[in-house]
């Protein structure tokens, strides 16, 4: 991973964290920049994954780790109505799960350059994995599929607390 690569992944971290961790109203625009955050970030990183032997079998658990990962945000996540407005709240439960996920993906960048690499090189040969392109994009599907599922889970209870309430709320 270069130095670009970690830059990026803190300032996501710092991102996700700041933009989300406390309480916010939940508006068209709080669900959608998220989304088109992944767009643009699967535009520049995955235009060309990858295929060979067992990548995409590698690619698939990253997205399926992602969508776990994403169901178990949203979920820490409190959504609720408070005077007219769809409230989020999410706290150090959330924030630690975001830190555990970016931060264990540097280190296992970090490691699989410094530590194992030769441990990840014979992993790689013996399941057909045909290298660090593979790995980068397993992990950057994860992540993509953690936020756009954390972004429908976030959508869907908020329509659920909607529903549940007495006021007529729209979102912004």
């Amino acid at each position: 991973m270069s130095t670009t690569q970690y830059l990026l992944n803190l300032g996501l971290l710092a991102y996700i964290l700041i933009s989300n961790v406390g309480t916010h109203e939940v508006t068209r625009r709080r669900l959608l920049l998220p989304v088109a955050l992944v767009v643009v970030a699967g535009a520049v990183f995955l235009n060309d994954p990858p295929t060979a032997g067992n990548d995409v079998h590698l690619e698939l658990v990253g997205v399926a780790a992602g969508v776990a990962l994403g169901v178990v945000a949203g979920l820490l996540v409190r959504v609720r109505v408070h005077a007219g407005r769809v409230l989020m709240t999410a706290g150090a439960a959330y924030a630690a799960l975001w830190v555990a996920v970016i931060g264990g993906r540097m280190v296992f960048a970090y490691g699989a350059d410094h530590w194992f690499s030769q441990q990840i090189g014979l992993f790689s040969y013996h399941h057909q994995i045909s290298g660090a392109d593979a790995w980068t994009t397993g992990f950057v599907a994860m992540a993509l599929a953690m936020v756009l599922t954390r972004v429908l889970v976030t959508w869907v209870r908020s329509l659920a607390a909607v529903r549940g309430s007495d006021a007529a709320v729209v979102l912004a």
